[in-house]
């Protein structure tokens, strides 16, 4: 999960301390990935960025699940008409539009949950008035760029149905929420919730993702590998030692699950925060590392200069090293068409025939 990016945050801004709403984790089983999308539930100590989770979401489901048009109107309910407009009554007359009134078209009106919309609201204020929407497992992380912000930080519940309308990742957690799991029990029913957690602008060069199995931490991954940041490769081993320092202290053997990923915050004071949990499976970015690599344990050693004095069971530290590694954000393809995406990755072979024959085409035209 991300937070947007921002100025380092001074000691009025930290949150303070508090449990997590809940926790659980899976591997890649249909039933334990049911109980990973219940993460906010269980309790476990340490320090944790405040939220609160709201559910069932069914209707905010039906909306998103819908046409690519409607987004409901998040208002708090004044009295006043909703927003309306119309939509021809067939494929045919949608091909022909006439911008005038007709009395062949249907009136649409844009979908109210007024209780619904008051409870997110009250959320949202107790939280401090901006939050970071996500559901059961994901956050709408590729989506940040159609906000009129740019970024994931939501007043209303309108900002909250626009991420998650615009998202990928919110829609695969509906359509596809088993992608991945390898046993054949049946899909359990799933009580979609949404989830909001209190907004507060962190450095995405103090956000790292960390990687256990078999209850044992085998490695640690700068989050935002796309940057070089200075700071990350001249305290790597300090940074590493107070990550394991909060691990053994406030996770190791006090989780549901003995594989599993979570990520951390650590602040400008070396204090770590916890960020979010997530699979321990190829549904969750490795970042700097494979999965290959983090199932199989190897080549997870030898990260640290020979001068660094590491302990032989500590986790394999990986970070960006300098410039030359800085790579584009891995959110970009979001923002273009998706026919653009498939015809440079080749994905949809009929887009890249017609591409060619299309091309061709132009050639012999010349």
């Amino acid at each position: 999960m991300w937070l947007s990016p921002g100025p380092e945050p001074s000691v009025g801004h930290h949150p303070e301390p508090s449990h997590l709403d809940g926790l659980v984790l899976l591997d890649l089983g249909r039933m334990r990935a049911r109980g990973r999308s219940h993460l906010h539930r269980a309790n476990l100590p340490g320090d944790d960025l405040p939220g609160l989770l709201l559910g069932p979401f069914r209707r905010g489901r039906a909306l998103i699940k819908a046409g690519p048009c409607f987004l409901g109107s998040g208002r708090i309910p004044t009295g006043q008409d909703p927003p309306t407009c119309s939509q021809p009554d067939s494929d045919d007359e949608a091909e022909e539009i006439q911008w005038s009134d007709d009395e062949n078209t249907t009136t649409l009106t844009a979908p109210e949950f007024p209780e619904f919309t008051t409870q997110v609201q009250e959320a949202i204020d107790s939280l401090g008035g901006s939050v970071f929407p996500k559901l059961n497992w994901s956050a709408p992380r590729d989506a940040y760029w159609i906000a009129m912000n740019s970024s994931l930080k939501c007043k209303t519940l309108s900002d909250i149905f626009l991420l998650f309308k615009s998202s990928d990742f919110i829609t695969r957690d509906f359509t596809q929420p088993f992608i991945h799991c390898t046993d054949d029990s049946p899909d359990p029913c799933i009580e979609y919730e949404l989830v909001l957690r209190k907004w507060c602008e962190l450095i995405p060069g103090a956000e790292f993702r960390c990687f256990v199995k078999e209850n044992k931490l085998i490695g640690i991954s700068q989050r935002d590998y796309t940057q070089y940041y200075d700071h990350i490769s001249k305290r790597k081993e300090e940074i590493c030692r107070c990550i394991q320092d909060f691990f053994r202290k406030h996770i190791q053997y006090k989780f549901l699950d003995e594989d599993f990923v979570f990520d951390i915050y650590r602040d400008s004071r070396g204090k770590v925060w916890l960020i979010d949990f997530n699979p321990f499976g190829e549904v969750t970015d490795s970042l700097l590392f494979t999965w290959e690599e983090l199932i199989s344990e190897k080549n997870l050693k030898g990260d640290f200069s020979e001068g660094d004095a590491q302990e032989q069971d500590s986790p394999a530290f990986r970070c960006t090293n300098s410039e030359v590694t800085v790579q584009p954000s891995p959110y970009l393809s979001y923002q273009l068409p998706k026919d653009f995406v498939d015809l440079s990755t080749g994905e949809d072979a009929h887009k890249l025939i017609d591409f060619l024959k299309l091309k061709r085409n132009q050639q012999e035209d010349d």
